[in-house]
């Protein structure tokens, strides 16, 4: 595995770094006042700080909120050009990072704080009582937490590339751990949580400490007292009362607000951002908050907005507009005139066509369900194999079989990763080097002799059985260009004993056949005429998920690993098959 560092990571990053390529049209100059540091008092008495921008004179205007744990100061661009616009923007420090007070833990807090805030804001002097948010990866997090408070103040949330369940999609996936997100991610947070705890000790007063062990700047250090969010992640590998307090999806009829999500088919939280607009386009508390749900979804990776998505470039007309919040903002609360974002409540960008394409609702209702079955005759290790890809079910086939070992894993090779991006980069990336391993199965089709378009939801419907008491099956569904290049479209995996259920595990049977469905997340992609569609199955993917040990041991604890033997069926009595939402031509 790659070493992790401690440094600023792309997913760090403030709402303007998502979008770097467009050109910012020039703000009208007009006047506005700065106000650092802010105090504002939590309901427990811990003060949380921001920074306030206003147009420099008496009116009152709409408040834009912004609270993050990357640094405030991050926001200064984006909220000197709102109060130009027209708003009160505030860029606020959440509670243990950086300029404000308190301890540092993911998720807890921000419910609380975020109604405080919200609340504190809608009565400032220049405020016109409506409060709204913004913001890309946590920054999401902490719209939606503060969303579920229901502060009355609150009217609209425009959240970027962000989860719905920070269970599954956040520290796990499939009942997989996201190791190399958790740890990189945290790693880049604890920078700040250690700076803090020196910073608040005098070194002199310290030095008699003894034992010389005990030294408390050090002790600090320790992993569990600078990142305990993490422990705990490793103490629930279940989607239990623990991360429930917290899911966004446990929430959606208890929240009011309007919603402009905006993700990318690479990020690595896709699942939630699609999850959440559907979700509230549902359940939302009230008509006026189902009506207002919007959905952006561009070639993204977490990280810049550009057209460019690891090794393939989708052109300039797939970068991210960087005025696309405050449009929508003009819009909603401004009443300005629609068109600058969208006309229609979900815009999506089709790959391989390379367009936008505007849409009534996701999933698209005009999808249909189609499977594509696994063939072969018992030999589809790597693309060398003779694994295929019909849309006709399979009869007498003898099943594949692999060696999976855990200290030899698949690679990851791109995909909806975060972070950071220099170290193992996110995206679009040719697979052809992962597919000649004998312990990767593929199947492919043949070569399209028309455009075939597959966009929404994914699965992939697996039959599997193992040596061993506790596995993995991965999938990735892949574009092969005529020339060969194989692009990852998308991938996920499913930990076998959560295969039922992410609150009751359950171990398999040695041998025993199990039927598994992956939730592979989402696409839209035309395969062109010539280009042919693969479905790689594995039961690997690191570091972006951790190696199942094969040996049932739990993930925080476990060290020891043994080799498993996993066999894939696609007969007549198990039809392993990859379910797309095709589009009919038109």
């Amino acid at each position: 595995m790659r070493t992790l560092r401690l440094l600023t990571l792309t997913c760090l990053l403030p709402l303007a770094a998502f979008a770097q390529s467009q050109p910012q049209t020039a703000a009208p100059p007009v006047a506005i006042d700065v106000e650092n540091n802010v105090p504002v008092k939590m309901r427990d008495g811990i003060v949380l700080r921001a920074d306030v921008y206003r147009p420099a004179d008496d009116g009152r205007y709409p408040v834009l909120l912004t609270r993050s744990p990357y640094n405030k100061v991050n926001e200064s661009g984006t909220c000197r050009k709102a109060a130009q616009r027209g708003y009160v923007c505030i860029a606020q420090d959440v509670r243990g990072r950086f300029a404000s007070d308190g301890d540092w833990y993911t998720f807890r807090n921000e419910p609380n704080d975020g109604y405080d805030t919200v609340e504190w804001a809608a009565a400032l002097p220049n405020s016109d009582g409506r409060v709204a948010m913004f913001g890309g990866s946590y920054v999401g997090a902490t719209q939606w937490l503060a969303a579920v408070a229901r502060p009355p103040h609150l009217v609209a949330i425009q959240p970027t590339v962000t989860a719905s369940n920070y269970h599954d999609g956040w520290a796990y996936q499939g009942g997989a751990l996201e190791q190399w997100f958790d740890e990189s991610w945290t790693t880049g947070l604890a920078a700040d949580t250690l700076r803090r705890a020196a910073e608040s000790s005098k070194v002199k007063d310290l030095v008699p400490t003894l034992p010389l062990s005990s030294y408390p700047v050090l002790q600090v250090s320790k992993p569990a007292g600078l990142v305990p969010y993490y422990f705990d992640w490793l103490a629930h590998p279940d989607y239990d009362a623990y991360w429930k307090q917290w899911s966004i999806e446990e929430h959606y009829s208890g929240i009011a607000v309007a919603s402009f999500g905006i993700g990318g088919w690479y990020d690595i939280f896709i699942r939630g951002t699609l999850r959440n607009y559907a979700g509230m386009r549902a359940h939302a508390a009230t008509p006026w908050a189902r009506e207002h749900q919007y959905l952006l979804i561009g070639p993204w990776f977490h990280g810049p907005m550009t057209g460019q998505a690891g090794e393939v470039d989708f052109g300039s007309a797939g970068a991210l507009d960087r005025d696309t919040m405050l449009n929508w903002y003009d819009q909603l609360l401004k009443g300005a005139p629609p068109g600058k974002v969208q006309q229609r409540p979900v815009k999506i960008f089709v790959m391989g066509v390379n367009q936008w394409r505007e849409e009534d609702d996701w999933p698209l209702a005009r999808a249909r369900s189609t499977r594509y079955y696994l063939h072969g005759g018992g030999h589809a290790n790597s693309s060398s194999g003779d694994g295929a890809l019909t849309s006709s079910s399979p009869r007498n086939e003898p099943a594949d079989a692999f060696t999976y070992d855990p200290a030899n894993p698949v690679p990851t090779h791109g995909g909806n990763l975060c972070c950071p991006n220099e170290q193992l980069p996110s995206g679009a990336f040719d697979q052809r080097e992962v597919e000649k391993r004998n312990d990767v199965l593929v199947y492919t089709t043949l070569a399209f002799d028309k455009d075939f378009e597959v966009t929404g939801p994914l699965a992939a419907e697996i039959y599997i059985s193992s040596s061993a008491q506790d596995t993995d099956v991965t999938a990735k569904l892949v574009d092969v260009w005529p020339n060969g290049f194989a692009q990852n479209l998308a991938d996920s995996i499913q930990r076998l004993p959560y295969r039922d259920s992410p609150e009751k595990p359950e171990l398999i049977q040695p041998g025993t056949i199990y039927k598994v469905t992956i939730d592979l997340g989402a696409t839209s992609n035309v395969f062109r005429a010539g280009h042919r569609l693969r479905i790689e199955i594995s039961s690997s993917n690191f570091p972006h998920f951790d190696r199942n040990l094969n040996t049932a041991e739990s993930p925080e604890q476990g060290s020891k690993f043994e080799k498993a033997e996993n066999r894939i069926y696609h007969d007549a009595a198990h039809p392993s098959a990859i379910v797309l939402p095709v589009i009919p031509a038109q």
